[in-house]
C-alpha cells in the first residue's frame, strides 16, 4: 500500500487518517533506529503530517520533542504537499517493553520537557507555541499540547509496529477534530466509536487504508470524503546548501578542513552525506572572500 493521507468530514467533526509505513520505514533505516526510537520518530514525523494537512501551500510544520529520557530530540518537519523528514538523536536506545508489553517510547522520551510546534508561514516570523510533556508518548502530548496551547479540543492517535528485523511493519495515525457546529450526540457517538479501537497500528498492520481507518472511527456516521494526498519521505537538503553552510565557516574553520585534506558533511534530517575535496574547499574559501 502505498502511503497516503486522507482527509473527511462527518455531521460536524473533520478527521484526517494517514499510513506512514513505507516513509517511516525510509527514516527509519536512514537514521539505523533501534525500536524506541523508531516508534518515536514514526509517530512524532506522522502527528506532523496529520497537523500540515491543515495549512496552506508553501506553509510547513516543525515538531520537536524534548523530554528527559535517553531519546534526546525527536523532530519532525511536514508539508501540505505530502513530505516528511526527520530525526532522533539517540538512535540507539534499547529499553525493556513497558508493563503493556508495547514499546516503551514513553520511557525513551521521558516526561519532564516540552513539546513544541512550529509554524512557517513564509513571513518575517515564525509562529511557535509548546506544552509541558504530560506522557510522553507522543500522541497524548501533541492532543495535550493542540488543547493547551491552541485551545483546539481534538483526538489525536499514531501508531509505529516495528517488526523483528527492525523494518517497519505498519504506520500510520488520525487527528480528529470536533467543528463549531458538533452536536453533544454526534461527539458521544465518537467517543464511543474511538473507545473500541485497540490502536491504530493494529488497523494498519491489517491491511486497513485511510479510508477503512476513517469509516472505523465515524461508524454509524455519514460520511464525506474530501481529498488525498500521497506521502514520501523527502528532505530538501543539496548540495549547495551544504556549500553555503561551509561559506559560512570562519575562516580558521575553512581552513583547518583544507588542511585536513577534505570534508564529509552531513544532513541531520537524512543521513545523506556530502564529499568535498580540497580544491573544492579551497573554491568554497576564495568565494567566500
Amino acid at each position: 500500500m502505498k502511503d497516503h493521507l486522507l482527509k473527511a468530514t462527518a455531521e460536524g467533526v473533520r478527521i484526517f487518517a494517514a499510513v506512514t509505513t513505507n516513509l517511516v520505514g525510509e527514516a527509519v533505516k536512514r537514521h539505523d533506529c533501534y525500536p524506541v526510537a523508531a516508534a518515536a520518530l514514526g509517530r512524532t514525523m506522522t502527528g506532523a503530517l496529520l497537523l500540515a494537512a491543515n495549512l496552506k501551500n508553501d506553509e510547513a510544520i516543525t515538531i520537536k520533542i524534548q523530554g528527559n529520557g535517553a531519546l534526546g530530540k525527536v523532530v519532525a518537519d511536514a508539508v501540505p504537499e505530502g513530505f516528511s523528514r526527520g530525526y532522533v538523536d539517540n538512535p540507539h536506545v534499547e529499553l525493556p517493553l513497558n508493563s503493556k508489553g508495547k514499546i516503551d517510547v514513553a520511557g525513551g522520551v521521558g516526561r519532564n520537557g516540552l513539546i513544541s510546534v512550529t509554524r512557517f508561514t513564509g513571513l518575517k516570523k515564525n509562529i511557535t507555541g509548546s506544552a509541558e510533556l504530560v506522557t510522553g508518548e507522543i500522541a497524548e502530548d501533541l492532543t495535550n499540547y493542540l488543547y493547551v496551547s491552541e485551545q483546539t479540543p481534538s483526538s489525536i492517535g499514531l501508531g509505529v509496529l516495528v517488526d523483528t528485523d527492525l523494518s517497519i511493519k505498519a504506520a500510520g495515525g488520525f487527528f480528529v477534530q470536533p467543528l463549531p457546529n458538533a452536536s453533544d450526540e454526534i461527539l458521544d457517538r465518537l467517543e464511543e466509536n474511538l473507545s473500541k479501537i485497540n490502536s491504530v497500528t493494529d488497523l494498519v498492520a491489517e491491511g486497513m487504508d485511510a479510508k477503512g481507518i476513517i469509516n472505523k472511527i465515524f461508524e454509524g456516521l455519514e460520511v464525506n470524503f474530501t481529498t488525498t494526498t500521497n506521502l514520501n519521505f523527502r528532505c530538501h537538503c543539496n548540495r549547495q546548501r551544504i556549500e553555503d553552510v561551509l561559506a559560512s565557516l570562519s575562516r580558521e574553520d575553512l581552513q583547518s578542513l583544507i588542511d585536513d585534506g577534505k570534508a564529509e558533511v552531513g544532513c541531520q534530517f537524512c543521513g545523506q552525506k556530502y564529499q568535498f575535496t580540497v580544491d573544492e574547499l579551497k573554491s568554497i574559501a576564495n568565494s567566500r572572500k
